[in-house]
């Protein structure tokens, strides 16, 4: 297994949407492996493999509930169901996220609370998941990637300049930018 870079936002692969996995293959077992070793390195609860540069329909995930209970898994050729968002603004203390292909920051985001995702695991053997809270939200977030949007696409006006801002500052926005967790410093 392996520790990948993560790329970051204006890589290409971040921002078109990925393809089926057609074959479970050795080489998707391992990618599935590396992301998962990846996600944990970072730290992070969601890894997709456009993120690794990967143009597929994967990804991996990791929570653990108020009780403390793991909840891991990998999704492959997801499709997503989800109930409607309340409305109204989201709640910048209970709404906010972060991803790693825009690191080091969180802004709020309203998302549905209830999601289906259905699928097959690395073994091929069909996934159902009916999850609520931020499991829900987990779902979403990496499902967005595999469509090519970040999750900074989906903020507000205001908060969408803030990191427009944020990633000039930094020099981000153009292929082949990534950080690789362990290894690089991602406090810009």
């Amino acid at each position: 297994m392996a520790i990948l870079p993560i790329r970051i936002m204006g890589d290409p692969a971040l921002h078109s949407p990925a393809v089926d996995v057609t074959e479970i293959t050795d080489d998707i077992r391992r990618l599935v492996a590396d992301m998962f070793e990846t996600m944990d390195a970072a730290p992070g609860v969601g890894l997709a493999a456009p993120q690794v540069g990967e143009s597929l329909r994967i990804y991996v995930y990791t929570y653990q509930d108020d009780e403390g209970n793991p909840w891991r898994g990998e999704i492959i050729n997801p499709v997503l169901w989800m109930k409607p968002c309340e409305p109204g603004d989201p709640d910048p203390d209970d709404e906010s996220e972060g991803c790693l292909s825009f690191p080091g920051e969180r802004f709020p985001l309203r998302r549905s609370d209830e999601v289906m995702v259905t699928g097959i695991d690395v073994s091929g053997a069909p996934v159902r998941i009916e999850v609520d809270g931020w499991r829900a939200r987990i779902m979403q977030h990496e499902f967005d990637h595999l469509d090519g949007i970040l999750y900074i696409d989906r903020l507000g006006e205001r908060d969408w300049k803030t990191t427009q801002k944020i990633a000039r500052k930094r020099g981000w926005g153009g292929p082949g930018q990534a950080w690789t967790p362990g290894v690089d410093d991602i406090d810009a």
